[in-house]
């Protein structure tokens, strides 16, 4: 009986963090509230949670709780679009979108209007405001590349920067680690962006691929920091 409640708390849980409700960097709902919820003991919670974060759905902090990690993006279709769960996944994932999105960057230059641009201004300043909270940095993070692509007026880029979804910006460990180390790592992403809207509204290709290729080279770089690499 045990183990058919955790496999269903479980799947609840997992439904959660796949759909959203949960977002990525989002804690679950405490031990005792999911007791309560679920009718369940203590040892089920636990279970769960555990088949959760071998999953790579989950990750805990001691003393601090469960926080939902981003989960592998499905494309239109229901196709299930190739997870980015280990190292080695998300560094691949991440040249794939240098060549992708730097490229994206340049048309972006030649082609954005004054309604793209204050998009991306409006991300930046939703980045910072976010400060502190790792789902609404993804999320921001996830809107400021999703612009740069319509504004490559090329629907293909669109299209292959939505199939990703926001499972791209990866959500490890690491950033829901020491608060000043996440701070700092903001602030270089920030910092990063406003690089890229600057080669965009200086309308220069080549700037502009520039800045968004360092940009997602630095994000691999940090990955791999944050994997103790």
């Amino acid at each position: 009986m045990s183990r058919n409640l955790t496999a269903t708390l479980a799947a609840a849980l997992r439904a959660d963090i796949v759909d959203g409700t949960i977002a990525p960097g989002d804690k679950l709902p405490s031990e005792s509230t999911l007791i309560a919820e679920h009718g369940v003991s203590r040892t089920v919670v636990r279970e769960a949670i555990t088949r959760l974060q071998a999953e790579g759905l989950v990750h805990t902090r001691r003393g601090a709780g469960s926080y939902a990690l981003t989960p592998p993006a499905e494309a239109a279709g229901g196709a299930a679009v190739r997870p980015a769960r280990t190292l080695g996944e998300r560094t691949a994932l991440l040249e794939y979108r240098a060549g992708l999105e730097s490229e994206a960057a340049a048309l972006a230059a030649l082609r954005r209007r004054q309604e793209h641009l204050a998009a991306l201004r409006s991300c930046l300043r939703a980045f910072d405001d976010a400060a502190g909270s790792p789902a609404d940095m993804l999320a921001s993070d996830f809107d400021f590349h999703s612009t740069v692509a319509r504004a490559s007026g090329n629907a293909f880029f669109v299209d292959a920067v939505q199939a990703l979804g926001p499972a791209m910006i990866s959500m490890p460990r690491g950033r829901l680690e020491a608060e000043g180390d996440s701070r700092a790592r903001a602030a270089q992403v920030g910092a990063e962006h406003a690089a890229v809207l600057a080669a965009l509204e200086a309308g220069d290709p080549l700037s502009a691929a520039a800045a968004m290729r360092t940009h997602l080279v630095n994000s691999r770089r940090r990955v791999e920091s944050e994997a103790g690499r």
